[in-house]
């Protein structure tokens, strides 16, 4: 499967963790509850799961990974 660049996955991740907290928090509006949405269906395409945990932990394991292969290969 392909994985989006480690930079692509982790804007999408700061992105749906910023408004989901906004929504844990109540103070998330309509605009920033549908784009908790697109974060979370666009993380769960990246990463080829169906829920949002999964796809977090995918991520952040390719995130990870990535950052583990750059510093070997320096």
């Amino acid at each position: 499967m392909l994985m989006p660049h480690p930079a692509t996955l982790q804007r999408l991740i700061d992105r749906y963790e910023e408004l989901q907290a906004r929504e844990a928090a109540g103070a998330a509006t309509s605009e920033d509850r549908r784009r908790l949405e697109d974060a979370t269906y666009t993380l769960c395409v990246s990463t080829g799961t169906r829920n949002i945990a999964d796809a977090l932990r995918i991520a952040h394991r390719h995130c990870g990974a990535s950052a583990q292969d750059m510093t070997t290969a320096a």
